[in-house]
């Protein structure tokens, strides 16, 4: 089997890459270990998020690949659940870094928001706790467990891109890769490995000190119906995004939640509550790091989200009806790496958890570079 172009690793950014090589004429090969995606891909919310990227080339690419999303979920019949970010703030410093984030190139076309226009988007936010919000048009929310695999029917049976699933890849020395299957030749290689540092190039990629982080991820079902017409979110992601939390302004938000919420802080949850077809709510997150992250999911942590769930929302009775992990590629000194083992291989991670939301941008950078712009 002879392509222009194989893929390893089929999560959401090895689809990107392989749809942006595809679109340029490419023979594309995509080449997985398992029989489907079940990673980092399918385990976070869905929520294709631009406002609160990392200033930068994080939040351009964020802009580009929400473009994308959005023409691509309508091509390949992906739903979108709905769109736009409601942040919520509780206190005044939180509302300062609303302020000032309108006040960078990041905040064109958001605006600030009082509680009872938040509550037009979002009928169970608590009007009465929250002293304002930032509204974002710029998101868009898809079923992540659902959108992955959707996704990569629709460029198997419309891009003419092959899929190997259940094929390990042992070795790469390009244009050859050694797989479970036998040899595969392929022009050019991007690895995708989302946070398996060790199956192929691990010298190269310890090079840039990766970790891992481990998250919780909750389904909660409402006894009564709540309708979420965009996202939401709350002071505690004020100070965990850097598009806000690296503001100068944040520095107070800081200091308040170190001493009004610890726990959380320490445990690094922050909410975010989207809405799924069925009417549940994805909401989340933890975030603990290590080298192999335990796979225990401890109650006391489900409480810490739920908790500030509970402050920001007005749900009534409702149950967790489903919980997960996931784990994604971590690193301390920047939010992805392109490495280039050699002229005509790359190995693409991104260590900061929004691989879905800037994914697509990462590939046409990616391809422009192997390719010519």
């Amino acid at each position: 089997m002879t392509y222009d172009v194989a893929i390893v690793g089929a999560g959401i950014v090895g689809l990107a890459h392989a749809l942006v090589a595809s679109r340029r004429g490419k023979k594309v090969v995509v080449i997985d270990r398992d029989a489907a995606a079940n990673g980092a891909s399918i385990r976070n919310f869905g929520f294709v998020t631009v406002t609160g990227q990392a200033a930068g080339d994080c939040w351009q690419m964020a802009r580009r690949a929400r473009d994308v999303w959005a023409e691509v979920s309508e091509a390949a019949g992906i739903p979108v659940l709905h769109r736009g970010l409601v942040m919520t703030a509780r206190r005044p410093e939180a509302e300062a870094v609303i302020d000032a984030f309108l006040r960078t190139e990041m905040g064109a076309e958001c605006r600030r928001i009082t509680p009872r226009q938040a509550a037009d988007h979002v009928d169970a936010l608590r009007a009465d706790e929250i002293t304002a919000a930032l509204y974002s048009p710029h998101e868009l929310r898809v079923e992540s467990r659902d959108a992955l695999p959707a996704l990569a029917r629709w460029l198997a049976e419309t891009q003419g891109i092959d899929f190997l699933w259940s094929t390990a890849v042992h070795a790469i020395e390009t244009p050859k890769l050694e797989t479970s299957r036998g040899t595969i030749r392929a022009e050019t290689v991007i690895v995708c490995p989302g946070d398996d540092f060790r199956s192929l190039f691990p010298g190269r990629i310890a090079a840039y000190a990766p970790t891992r982080c481990k998250l919780h991820m909750l389904r909660v079902t409402p006894e009564k119906p709540v309708r979420f017409g965009a996202a939401v979110m709350s002071d505690l992601g004020l100070a965990r995004y850097h598009g806000y939390a690296d503001l100068p302004e944040a520095a107070a938000l800081k200091t308040r939640l170190d001493a009004e919420q610890s726990v959380q802080r320490e445990n690094g949850v922050h909410l975010i509550v989207v809405q799924s077809a069925d009417g549940s709510l994805v909401v989340g997150d933890s975030h603990h790091y290590g080298e192999t992250p335990d796979p225990f999911m401890p109650d006391e942590v489900n409480r810490l989200i739920l908790d500030e769930m509970e402050a920001v929302l007005d749900l009534g009775d409702y149950r967790v009806s489903e919980g997960w992990l996931g784990t994604y590629a971590s690193a301390a000194d920047r939010w992805r790496f392109t490495d280039a083992p050699d002229e005509a291989t790359r190995i693409v991670v991104v260590t900061a958890g929004c691989g879905a939301s800037t994914c697509f941008g990462i590939a046409e950078e990616t391809i422009g570079t192997l390719f010519g712009a």
